[in-house]
């Protein structure tokens, strides 16, 4: 009867590591990271994989909701001022660059467009102060989706002012995700209700952990007010973003306004979030207004999530990590690349670019640290620096190409946000927006100690255990 149950029981764990192998084997990494799992928790990792692996993406009802309205894309496009060719950008070493040029249009969906007008933000309350003016002044609408939303001093800040122009007759959307703002209390939602305010809350806990849908966030922040001013980068609705986390202290971030052609894209996609949370088609012809902005500054809206069919902006770093020639400096919470874009990195700094990371010296998460560590070695020995942020805790999502192009967006240079997480990317064209973005990397290197890589080598057996274990865990972090 022993043996018997024993080989009940090996049939049952076989069984459960041949489904893993059988739906996962496109990618490899999630495999060995699942099978890990059930290796130590043979039943119930099976479950676990049953209900937060599940590909989102494969349901026709996702990419069906995930698809732009094709009606009100060729609207968008007629009223954009549309780039087409490399020679219309005002980056000289970006007119040659037509095989980039036509990837990042294919890849990334969404047109690059020409008149736009941009501000570049390094911290939270900087950003604060101009997305509150903005939305004060609305006079027809405000979209505002945050990750994260607190019920604390920024939070009631932000909560006040949204009810505030909710009973002046302003429409005002609010869209918070359930995993990001699983802390906030019902009686803040309540208060906006009753203030007036549409509320909805993205992938709720419950019903998405019984719809296979909780390991997929919305982990975009984009405010639009009035259809003319729209906020996108990486700062959610919190305290800890102007410096009161307890523990991380000041708080390194990079948002972005955008005002002109951009904003449209914007718009777009906030009201396909809002579709997919309330199954509502909100449309309005004040969503869409004529602006004023002239033909100033290219920007490219690149919108990425498990509910469209590629991986917009995995493919965008790809091949502009590809693409360069000089530099690729890159500021993330967390490192935890592709194996695509890891090799990419590889490459080119064995080539002679000059390729930075900055990444944060006392993390807010340890395990993804750790993922993070775990790859400092390897992309060190193939000339990489990396850089540890000591000022308190970097938050922001930049890459650096060359002198052609900057991206600012909620996306991390990780798997998650690559793969699973709905997130949003701007690509920045403009000399003087590269220019101010670099300036700031400068400063954050200032604020930074360079890891050297023979005491990184000399680091304990323990720390490399955990980065191990971490690193095989990272797929799913």
């Amino acid at each position: 009867m022993i043996a018997l149950g024993i080989s009940i029981l090996l049939f049952i764990f076989i069984f459960q590591a041949a489904t893993i192998l059988l739906l996962e084997f496109r990618r490899p990494a999630h495999a060995t990271a699942w099978l890990f799992i059930l290796f130590l928790f043979p039943l119930v990792g099976f479950i676990l994989y049953y209900f937060l692996a599940t590909e989102y993406r494969r349901s026709r009802k996702a990419r069906r909701r995930g698809s732009l309205d094709q009606r009100r894309r060729a609207k968008l496009i007629a009223m954009s001022d549309t780039i087409t060719s490399a020679s219309e950008l005002p980056v000289p070493e970006l007119s040659s660059q037509t095989r980039l040029f036509r990837t990042l249009l294919k890849r990334g969906e969404l047109p690059i467009t020409g008149r736009n007008r941009s501000r570049i933000f390094n911290n939270g309350m900087d950003t604060y102060e101009a997305m509150l003016e903005a939305i004060r002044g609305a006079k027809s609408h405000i979209h505002v989706s945050s990750y994260i939303v607190r019920d604390d001093g920024v939070g009631r800040d932000f909560q006040q002012a949204l009810i505030g122009k909710a009973r002046e007759g302003v429409q005002v959307k609010l869209l918070y995700d359930g995993i990001g703002s699983i802390k906030l209390r019902d009686s803040y939602i309540r208060d906006l209700k009753q203030g007036g305010v549409e509320c909805a809350c993205f992938f709720p806990l419950r019903p998405s952990f019984l719809k296979k849908r909780m390991n997929y966030r919305n982990h975009r922040k984009i405010t639009v007010v009035d259809g003319k001013i729209g906020f996108i980068g990486g700062i959610n609705v919190g305290d800890e973003y102007i410096g009161k986390h307890p523990r991380l202290g000041y708080w390194r971030d990079t948002h972005l306004m955008l005002e002109g052609d951009s904003v449209y894209w914007l718009q777009e996609v906030f009201l396909k979030d809002w579709e997919i949370a309330t199954r509502d088609k909100p449309d309005d012809p004040s969503f869409f207004p004529i602006h004023g902005i002239p033909k100033d500054e290219a920007v490219q809206i690149v919108p990425a999530g498990p509910n469209r069919k590629g991986d917009a902006i995995h493919d965008s770093v790809f091949a502009l990590v590809n693409a360069a020639n000089e530099r690729i400096w890159i500021a993330t919470p967390y490192f935890i690349p592709s194996s695509s874009i890891a090799m990419a990195l590889h490459d080119a700094a064995a080539s002679g670019v000059d390729v930075r990371i900055i990444i944060p010296h006392v993390p807010d998460t340890w395990l993804v640290h750790f993922a993070t560590l775990s790859y400092a070695e390897e992309m060190m020995r193939s000339g990489v620096r990396i850089w540890q942020y000591e000022k308190g805790f970097v938050h922001a999502k930049t890459l650096i190409v060359d002198k052609f192009v900057a991206v600012v967006g909620s996306a991390n240079m990780d798997l998650r946000s690559f793969f699973s997480n709905f997130e949003i990317n701007a690509h920045l064209f403009e000399p003087r927006a590269i220019s101010e973005l670099e300036r700031d990397f400068l400063q954050d290197l200032e604020d930074s100690r360079e890891i050297n890589l023979q005491k990184f080598h000399r680091r304990s057996r323990v720390q490399k255990i955990k980065e191990a274990m971490a690193r095989l865990l990272s797929p799913l972090l």
